[in-house]
């Protein structure tokens, strides 16, 4: 018997020379399998799909619509297992666009012991893309298809969806590179860039890129480093980190600096927990700095300062995220274009489920048309 991990390597070789050929002969399961894989609304029902069609393979003898070990019968399976032990590993080898974690932790699918028919309300949203994984499932479980085939064809659409996009981005750096160049941007023109791009939709982790770019592009003159930023869906509590953005003294690994993104107004809560975060960790700090893009309320940023002195010499403080830009920019004058570029590259590099598609792209594309009106009369970007 083959491996899970060997039975995704063969699927992938199945396709990988050929995108353009389907596997599927059924138009109409051909065209649900393209449906979830580019779903732009929810990426955890292609997960759901690739987990239960690997368990199927691996094991024939079970019923792939039963992915709960509590159903207690002898065909059912873990989902969740095949889908942390093998999928993971698979989709980000291949930087497929799935999203980094579990389909079935998501609340769709968590607490479960059904058998997923085609007749299961799953709750989820949007309620088409769960019917149609359903639907897919039971075309397997009819034997409308081979799942192993199923499998190698949902493999194929990821790398196509996947290869669309890379080669989106590329565009619109070649574009950008036509118009690129000339005098430099102004800080405010910098700072007026990335406030467009942070009043985007689903731009809650742009302030962490703003930071962390920010301490990258000013690394050597600061004498201090922004930490790996952690995954933007997992909680300071199970990663160990006290904020978004942890600052160390360069060549050294002990956080002096923490920072908290917010894109709603910071509470008298969110210090106290903060407060509790730094009680219950082992590292001893200069600085907690909450960055919002709501407003700052006066009796919030008054009991962030009476902090200190109970603390014996932790400061904490509430800033404005854009004013917190624009201080950076003009006191570090002659490095705006290289934060500039550390906030491209952090952008970019971002997984989907924290920066989506659509985002990089819109940074790209007012980026571009912020290089094209250079010297214009006009001060907008768009």
């Amino acid at each position: 018997m083959s491996t899970p991990t060997t039975i995704l390597d063969l699927a992938f070789e199945r396709v990988i020379n050929n995108l353009s050929q389907s596997l599927v002969q059924d138009s109409t399961i051909r065209a649900n399998v393209e449906f979830v894989c580019r779903n732009p609304q929810n990426r955890a029902g292609v997960r759901l799909l690739l987990a239960c069609l690997l368990a199927k393979v691996h094991r024939p003898n079970l019923d792939i619509r039963k992915p709960y070990t509590e159903i207690g019968s002898d065909d059912c399976y873990s989902g969740r297992t095949y889908d942390e032990a093998y999928i993971t590993n698979f989709i980000n080898k291949h930087e497929l666009p799935c999203n980094p974690t579990t389909a079935f932790l998501t609340p769709a699918l968590r607490n479960r012991n059904i058998v997923l028919t085609v007749d299961v309300n799953l709750v989820g949203r949007p309620p088409i893309l769960y019917k149609t994984v359903l639907q897919l499932l039971d075309n397997v479980y009819c034997g409308s298809v081979l799942a192993s085939d199923l499998l190698a064809e949902t493999i194929r659409y990821l790398l196509i969806v996947r290869d669309e996009k890379r080669q989106r981005i590329s565009s619109l750096l070649a574009n950008l590179r036509t118009v690129a160049g000339g005098i430099p941007f102004s800080a405010e023109a910098i700072l007026k860039l990335i406030e467009q791009h942070l009043s985007c939709p689903n731009s809650s982790r742009l302030p962490v890129l703003v930071v962390a770019a920010a301490y990258q592009s000013a690394s050597t003159y600061l004498g201090q480093r922004c930490l790996s930023l952690k995954s933007h869906n997992a909680a300071d509590e199970q990663t160990g980190a006290l904020g978004d953005v942890e600052i160390t003294l360069l060549n050294e690994e002990n956080v002096v600096t923490a920072y908290e993104m917010k894109t709603k107004k910071v509470t008298i809560n969110d210090i106290n927990r903060a407060l509790q975060k730094i009680r219950d960790s082992s590292h001893r700090i200069d600085n907690y700095i909450f960055i919002t893009t709501d407003i700052i309320e006066p009796a919030v940023q008054q009991y962030a300062f009476l902090i200190y002195e109970q603390t014996g010499g932790i400061e904490f403080v509430i800033l404005d995220c854009i004013s917190f830009l624009r201080h950076f920019l003009h006191i570090f004058h002659r490095l705006r274009m290289d934060f500039l570029e550390a906030y491209q590259e952090l952008v970019l590099a971002e997984s989907e489920s924290a920066v989506s598609q659509a985002l990089k792209e819109a940074f790209l594309a007012l980026r571009q048309v912020a290089e094209s009106n250079k010297g214009d009369d006009s001060d907008e970007l768009v």
